[in-house]
């Protein structure tokens, strides 16, 4: 077994490790492909995709965080279809959460060309703040699913399983196990669900209660 693969990313020859993903293969190579819910501290579930690329001879695009590279894989990481579908992406979340806090993902939409009014008219998550502890604030207005709050709360990092994946379809949320108040779960304030989160959706107290004075003033 090698150690190493080739493969094309835009044209390019690419020699990656043998176990990389199409995402760590083209940052090697200094390709940047845009990601929302991938972090180098959080395991890689390909849920947001925004890192979607064509691999030749598949036929669905496919999610680069998540996705291993092969020998003589051919990828290209910004054609016309890649552009179309993560622009879309962006536009759909845009219609459904605030990202005023969000940005990164406003440059992302900015250099994609999306749209932020496109699907305007259609359903919105405006769930209210919860404000339940002293240590931090959770806005799931802001929330874009991503994962990482609960992955760095489970196996990722704390293991204290404070935060979980609840509700279906367009219901689905992130909260605690029986909705419990944050001070009633085996939450131990560590703040890393905070520090990972992209968007504000979970805030300092200090800070959201600043930031509310200063709205007021």
């Amino acid at each position: 077994m090698t150690d190493s693969l080739k493969l094309t990313i835009d044209g390019r020859e690419v020699l990656a490790p043998a176990d990389a993903t199409l995402l760590e293969a083209a940052q090697a190579a200094g390709i940047d492909i845009p990601t929302i819910c991938y972090d180098p501290r959080c395991t890689s579930n390909g849920l947001c995709r925004m890192c979607v690329v064509e691999a030749r001879g598949a036929r669905t695009l496919v999610a680069a965080c998540v996705t291993r590279a092969a020998e003589g894989m051919t990828i290209a990481t910004h054609n016309e279809r890649v552009l179309r579908s993560r622009r879309t992406t962006l536009e759909m979340l845009a219609a459904t959460v605030d990202l005023s806090e969000a940005p990164d993902i406003q440059a992302q939409m900015a250099e994609a060309g999306a749209d932020a009014a496109r699907f305007a008219d259609g359903a919105t998550r405006q769930p209210e703040i919860i404000r339940d502890n002293p240590m931090y604030v959770r806005d799931y207005a802001k929330c874009v699913m991503c994962w990482r709050c609960v992955q760095v709360c489970a196996e990722d990092a704390q293991y204290t399983f404070a935060l979980t994946v609840a509700g279906r379809g367009f219901d689905t949320h992130i909260g605690t196990f029986l909705n419990k108040p944050m001070p009633e779960t085996t939450c131990v304030f560590c703040g890393q669900c905070v520090g990972v989160c992209p968007t504000n959706a979970l805030k300092p107290v200090k800070a959201w209660e600043l930031e509310q004075a200063e709205a007021t003033a």
